[in-house]
């Protein structure tokens, strides 16, 4: 592997800036490692080389002509395939977008673009992100990087995947449930979901609008920090973004390097914890908080009473939101077009043909449920009450907040499951995000943390497991300043970055993947 691939966004940057590399040569390791491994990862539905070599080349003229450039300009992106790229292909994972090219970019795209990223191409993930293991995909699975027989997570596991893997060194995720922190914690990266409506959702193919939001997926939290700060801020063609200007994620994450956490009041949160959470999941948090309080750090337990009941309420709004979001892929106007092998050619076959052909199974099970939870009669009774448990979850919020600065509690209950373990049952599938929806009913900010690695429950060799950490809407600061402490803190302790020991990924180990 390339010695490029394996440097952080932050050390790539650097050494982009004092000329020792340049963005071509870093984009070109990306693209021959892309070439080498993604066969056997599946992270890209769609590698875009020469748009990429186009822009790198780009950047190195005009940093060459002393031009002042973004920071992180010529570092090689990717991005999430639910996102929009004018003149990339952008499927959201479903066979009826296959083949679509947008005409426009989204608001982040457009701020990644100006800033002069590569963008290596679009990722895998969940038909319109609706899954936790990215195994819902019209266009195969996704393999985690530590182990390809296992799940890389969802529904952005082709993000996670392909930093995991050194494919890419930044990626675009989104999160509407924890599809970038719960893919993060079982691929050893950083994934941070920001707080609703501070990165631009103009662009997004929106599953559950009042849910997704847009972050950073990376290897380390300070880079997540320089990523958030380019993609997030106001836009005015999205009328739910925040207005005020964002805190400084780069001072804070690089203010909690120093492993100085005094005064920081950090909330254990009870109802996060135990029952269904992995033994060597529950440890490595438990010394991940040892690691925060010897930093001067005050550890509070926090009662949030109705997080039980955030997954109820998760699975009546968002396939509700869903059911309407999706109702414009119905073969009239763009996408793909399915026509009645027999009977009169009408709308109403032609939109039943081609959502019946191009959606797949999880997906039509998603819709099926919203539209009931909306239907007259059952509206009040399902989707009603699921939004009055959704005020009681951001109260619990409030409450816990007036306690505590941030909030903590491991990412997801296990480590990578085996690929098709629990694809026939759905309920086992919700659960691994039963850490993660609780934020995302509130609107408020998250990150995972890799904290280290843990048996799964079937035996073989450890995987890694994450640290979720909390903050008040628009406080994201405070994530990077506690995640970027506990990184220094881990790293210290192991001597190296978790992903460092990663088993590499090479042709030999095709013969590990027994899945297909």
């Amino acid at each position: 592997m390339s010695d490029v691939t394996r440097l952080s966004a932050a050390q790539l940057a650097g050494r982009l800036a004092a000329g020792e590399i340049t963005s071509v040569e870093a984009t070109a390791a990306h693209l021959d490692r892309i070439a080498e491994v993604d066969g056997q990862v599946n992270a890209f539905l769609h590698v875009s080389a020469e748009e990429a070599l186009t822009t790198a080349h780009d950047v190195d003229a005009r940093r060459a002509a002393g031009e002042e450039l973004h920071p992180l300009a010529g570092v090689p992106i990717a991005v999430k395939d639910v996102v929009v790229t004018k003149g990339l292909p952008t499927t959201a994972g479903s066979k009826i977008l296959e083949g679509w090219i947008p005409p426009y970019d989204a608001t982040l795209v457009e701020r990644i673009k100006a800033a002069g990223l590569p963008i290596l191409g679009k990722t895998n993930m969940d038909e319109f992100a609706m899954g936790s293991s990215t195994e819902h995909s019209a266009f195969g699975d996704t393999h985690n990087p530590w182990d390809l027989d296992r799940i890389p997570g969802g529904s952005g596991g082709g993000s996670a995947a392909a930093v995991a893997a050194y494919e890419a060194p930044l990626a675009i995720g989104t999160d509407t449930g924890g599809s970038i922190r719960q893919p993060g914690a079982v691929t050893g990266t950083v994934g941070v979901k920001p707080t609703y409506g501070s990165v631009s959702r103009y662009g997004l193919i929106a599953m559950a609008s009042s849910l997704d939001q847009a972050g950073p997926v990376t290897r380390t939290v300070l880079d997540s920090a320089l990523l958030h700060e380019l993609i997030g801020g106001h836009d005015p063609r999205d009328s739910t973004s925040i207005p005020e200007a964002l805190p400084s994620f780069v001072d804070a994450a690089r203010q909690g390097a120093t492993g100085d956490l005094t005064g920081v009041r950090v909330g254990v949160v009870t109802e996060l914890q135990g029952e269904g959470y992995q033994p060597g999941v529950l440890a490595r948090f438990h010394e991940s908080l040892e690691l925060l309080e010897k930093a001067g750090a005050e550890l509070v337990e926090v009662s949030c009473p109705h997080f039980p009941y955030a997954l109820d309420a998760y699975y009546l709004i968002m396939p509700a939101e869903a059911s309407s979001n999706l109702a414009k892929f119905d073969g009239m106007r763009f996408g793909l077009r399915v026509e009645p092998t027999e009977g009169p050619l009408t709308a109403e076959r032609v939109m039943a043909a081609t959502r019946g052909q191009g959606f797949g199974d999880e997906v039509k099970r998603r819709i099926i449920l919203g539209t009931y939870a909306l239907s007259a009669g059952y509206y009040d009774a399902y989707y009603g009450s699921a939004q009055k448990v959704r005020t009681l979850i951001q109260r619990d919020f409030a409450a816990a907040f007036a306690q505590a600065d941030v909030l903590v509690s491991p990412t997801a209950p296990t480590t990578a499951f085996k690929l098709g373990e629990k694809l026939d049952d759905p309920l086992a599938m919700y659960l691994n995000d039963v850490a993660t929806i609780p934020a995302n009913l509130a609107g408020v900010p998250g990150i995972s943390v890799p904290n280290g690695l843990a048996e799964p429950a079937d035996g073989g060799a450890p995987l890694p497991v994450g640290f979720q950490i909390l903050a008040p809407a628009k406080a994201d600061d405070r994530l990077y300043r506690v995640g970027a402490a506990l990184e220094h803190l881990l790293e210290a302790q192991w001597g190296a970055p978790l992903l460092s020991s990663a088993p590499e990924l090479q042709a030999p180990e095709l013969a590990r993947r027994t899945t297909a």
